[in-house]
């Protein structure tokens, strides 16, 4: 069977979020951004992610995150154990890009019908 045909069968869920960071945030948006994905992957529901960084073409953002996930349930749990580090180490993801001037397009979706 094929394999997007596969996932869009069993509800996958893709978390796509897309960033304009500039070039004197790159360190530390990188830093936040690898710790929280070091958390995603271990967490039930997980099943593969991408950290992608714009290298050509015309576009906004120059850095994308694709995190997948089993089901609509598996990323809210995500979700919360997100938001529950977050607290823990007193950071605030809306002031880290408001300080850095870092713009966002985020979202879920879902494979369409082949």
């Amino acid at each position: 069977m094929n394999k997007v045909f596969s996932a869009a069968q069993n509800g996958h869920v893709y978390r796509i979020d897309k960033f304009h960071v500039p070039e004197h945030a790159r360190a530390e948006f990188l830093k936040r951004a690898r710790a929280t994905h070091d958390l995603l992957r271990k967490q039930p529901g997980f099943v593969r992610e991408l950290l992608l960084e714009q290298v050509g073409g015309p576009g906004e953002f120059n850095i994308v995150t694709l995190v997948e996930w089993e089901s609509d349930k598996a990323i809210e749990q995500a979700k919360e154990k997100v938001t529950a580090m977050h607290m823990q180490i007193n950071f605030d993801p809306q002031e880290l890009r408001a300080r850095l001037g870092i713009r966002t397009d985020l979202g879920n979706y879902r494979l369409l019908d082949a």
